[in-house]
């Protein structure tokens, strides 16, 4: 029986995220269209 509690599970590897598009700067131009910065936009409240 310990044998068999044994992990048989390879290590797993993280694969990095693909974007789409070019990440936003916190001072660019929002992609929204609003003419604002992108702090002041849709990244208001966005934590990293």
């Amino acid at each position: 029986p310990a044998a068999a509690q044994q992990k048989s599970e390879a290590p797993k590897i993280a694969t990095p995220v693909v974007r789409e598009a070019p990440k936003v700067g916190r001072n660019d131009p929002c992609p929204c269209g609003s003419g604002k910065k992108y702090k002041k936009c849709c990244g208001a409240g966005v934590t990293t």
